[in-house]
């Protein structure tokens, strides 16, 4: 059984090919691809905070509000401006 770390890592790789394919193809708009971009740093912020929550604190990183927050923030900056680029798109489309 493959355990959820050896997962998470292993998707890494699926997830750069399609930033890969998206930059790409030119047919993304930026702000959108910004979006993509930024989860990965939401990926590269949790991973630190998930570990230091188990060092200080001994509880994994959903149970620490603060750092979890602090992590989740980057998400959900980078899923509004995936909208935004995709919002964007779509008005100069329909102008």
């Amino acid at each position: 059984m493959i355990s959820k770390e050896s997962l998470f890592a292993i998707s890494l790789f699926p997830y750069l090919g399609f930033l890969w394919f998206l930059t790409r193809s030119g047919q993304v708009p930026r702000l959108a691809l910004t979006g993509f971009y930024m989860t990965l740093v939401f990926v590269g912020v949790t991973i630190p905070a998930g570990i230091y929550a188990k060092v200080a604190y001994g509880q994994s990183l959903a149970n620490a509000d603060l750092l979890h927050g602090g992590a989740e923030f980057f998400l959900t900056l980078a899923n509004i401006l995936i909208v935004l680029g995709f919002q964007q798109a779509v008005s100069r489309v329909r102008e």
